[in-house]
């Protein structure tokens, strides 16, 4: 009998952005608008959609074996996982998501203790009430089931939301309070799954792949030739720290000839302006190549 691992993936918002990092890591699934069940190439994984809300808790009761699930919701649910891995990705940028305390503009509330007696609208309710209690605040938080921001002030007096850009907070006419908490995706994994060899080889196999997928986003690999009179010339201008590898070219012969290859990765960014200085500098034959994953 095949053994597999069942895989939680989260339906909505991180879907898209966890399907690329899956197919970039070298897992690619298939999803079909009707199913909460894709199929993925590997046949070792057997995969299901949920919400990330509830991926965690049903990782916790072994429903799954691992999943992708955020830190906050891990927290909220309180359900007893293993963290694998961080996985700092998300629908919009790279960076890690706030859950803020916000509320209109011209609220009289400046920080946490203004929020004695008030109503708070969130997903992240326990969260919140745990938070209230550290700061010793008395106040109702009730759960906002979606365009909690609409909700103030005619409704609740403060919200709880959580934010990548701070665009919709802006657009809303919002200001943040206070950062309730910092939140990113993990890899989680069910206890038992984690103590069974095979599974947790699989697992962490698969979180060696993914977070080389995230390492290598935004950057490039650079291939040059140089001939020797001019390599400490060329290598000078790669951006401050960046140690290429240099290998001396041969001919058909095996003989080392006055060439040598450079090869080095680099952010995205900065080849625009380097691959021109480099070329000034003596390159020859400059490929620029796209990245899956850095495993370091």
């Amino acid at each position: 009998m095949s053994q597999f691992i069942t895989f939680g993936l989260p339906k909505g918002s991180l879907q898209e952005a966890t399907l690329d990092l899956m197919k970039r890591a070298g897992f690619e699934f298939t999803v079909s608008s009707r199913s909460y069940f894709p199929t993925c190439d590997d046949p070792e994984v057997k995969a299901v959609m949920f919400r990330a809300q509830e991926i965690a808790k049903y990782t916790e009761r072994g429903v799954m074996d691992v999943g992708l699930t955020g830190l906050d919701w891990i927290l909220d649910s309180g359900a007893d996982v293993v963290e694998v891995a961080d996985l700092i990705y998300s629908k919009v940028t790279t960076q890690k998501a706030r859950w803020v305390l916000a509320v209109p503009e011209n609220s009289p509330i400046k920080e946490a203790k203004d929020l004695q007696g008030k109503r708070i609208a969130t997903e992240l309710v326990h969260v919140v009430e745990a938070y209230l209690q550290r700061h010793g605040v008395s106040a109702e938080v009730e759960y906002s089931w979606g365009a909690t921001e609409v909700k103030v002030p005619d409704i609740v007096d403060a919200i709880v939301d959580l934010t990548e850009t701070g665009s919709s907070l802006r657009a809303h006419k919002l200001r943040v309070v206070d950062t309730i908490l910092e939140t990113n995706t993990k890899l989680i994994a069910n206890r038992a799954a984690w103590a069974d060899p095979w599974k947790r080889q699989k697992i962490e196999n698969m979180a060696m792949l993914l977070q080389g997928a995230l390492e290598a986003d935004g950057k490039v690999g650079l291939k040059l030739n140089a001939r020797n009179e001019v390599l400490t010339a060329v290598i000078a201008e790669l951006p401050p720290g960046k140690m290429p590898t240099v290998s001396p070219l041969r001919d058909h012969e095996g003989n080392a000839i006055a060439w040598s290859a450079i090869e080095v990765i680099l952010p995205q960014n900065t080849v625009r302006t380097l691959i021109p200085a480099l070329k000034r500098a003596g390159a020859q034959d400059i490929i620029e190549y796209p990245l899956n994953k850095i495993i370091y």
